[in-house]
């Protein structure tokens, strides 16, 4: 079967094989068939050789991480032939640490859990796939055309999770959020802040393109200026983006018993000046929080699927800018600056 595959750690040894094994049984007893994965960022940076790590004893790793599939055959019955699912990326360490014991495998302690196109499991970017039950996620039907927005969904979906458990520290009834970069991630922020019901802003650098239509589409509100130019002070920031300044402008920007949430992974290499000692000083009086969050659990997976067949269909099929059939697999993986998200189409 055809499968794209990397050797981790080397550069550009990105490649479709059409002769790749079925996937073992001790994979899982779901067999899937798949129909498209998303592609990110990660990806890129695997195959950029910056990390990655192939399962035991294997040379190259499958990528693919952004799932989406149609059952095959489930002998567990926990699903039927023709659903479709997504299979959860990470799945918990070994030993377990005393999050991945109950199911927190996204708040891992040492380190040792797997990810599928990641670390250690193959992913899901071949024609076929397994998956253990507990980590197959059942998705609508009718998101047949989106579901493998399922897993950046999951992302965003526990970090307002998060974001609302550090708001019962105290009476807490937010109005406003701003989300830095209007990437797949900042969008999805918004769209589930305006689930919500809250008064959403988006602040990115495109004055063009679909990014703006797509925020006001939401009913949000869209800037392009600094954070420091808004003219608000909101209630709660996920910062998307990871530029170094943004993140610092957010812990500025937000207002008292703020929450500011950090989803985007700055690359390091760069300093900035600022005044720590204000910085300390506002983020104390006001009793700021400001917290990173990455990964999801099972719960956050379902709490995603449950936010994307809540969500207008249309607006979700926006957000892919690009539909590539799997020959075609090295198109896919060369960045556009006009990309949001770009889909590997299994079934063209």
């Amino acid at each position: 079967m055809r499968a794209v595959t990397v050797t981790p750690g080397v550069p550009h040894s990105l490649k479709l094989t059409d002769e790749w094994p079925e996937p073992a049984a001790e994979e899982g007893a779901i067999l899937v068939e798949a129909l498209a994965v998303g592609i990110c960022g990660t990806d890129q940076e695997i195959i950029s050789g910056a990390y990655g790590e192939a399962p035991p004893g294997q040379e190259r790793l499958v990528l693919g991480h952004e799932s989406l599939g149609r059952v095959r055959e489930d002998p567990t019955g926990t699903f039927r032939p023709g659903d479709l699912v997504a299979g959860i990326v990470r799945h918990p360490d070994p030993v377990p640490c005393a999050n991945c014991a109950v199911g927190e495998w996204d708040m891992c302690r040492n380190g040792q859990y797997t990810e599928h196109g990641i670390k250690a499991l193959p992913g899901f970017a071949r024609d076929r796939w397994r998956v253990q039950p507990k980590f197959a996620v059942g998705l609508d039907p009718a998101l047949a055309p989106v579901g493998m927005l399922l897993e950046p969904t999951s992302v965003v979906a526990k970090a307002w999770d998060h974001i609302e458990r550090i708001g019962t520290r105290a009476e807490w009834q937010p109005q406003s959020v701003l989300v830095t970069g209007a990437g797949p991630i900042g969008l999805l922020a918004a769209l589930l802040a305006t689930q919500r019901g809250l008064s959403v802003h988006v602040l990115d650098r495109n004055t063009t393109g679909p990014k703006p239509d797509l925020v006001r589409s939401l009913g949000a509100t869209y800037h392009t200026s600094t954070v420091g130019e808004l003219d608000f002070q909101p209630d709660v920031v996920v910062e998307c983006t990871g530029a170094p300044s943004v993140v610092l402008d957010t812990m500025c920007k937000v207002g008292p018993t703020g929450v500011v949430c950090l989803t985007g992974v700055s690359s390091g290499g760069r300093t900035i000046d600022f005044d720590a000692g204000a910085l300390n000083r506002s983020l104390v009086l006001e009793n700021t929080v400001v917290f990173g969050s990455v990964n999801a659990n099972r719960r956050h997976w379902d709490l995603a699927a449950q936010a994307l067949a809540r969500a207008d269909l249309s607006w979700l099929e926006s957000l892919i800018t690009r539909r590539v059939p799997v020959a075609e697999y090295a198109d896919a993986y060369t960045a556009t600056g006009d990309d949001i998200k770009v889909v590997l189409d299994f079934q063209q």
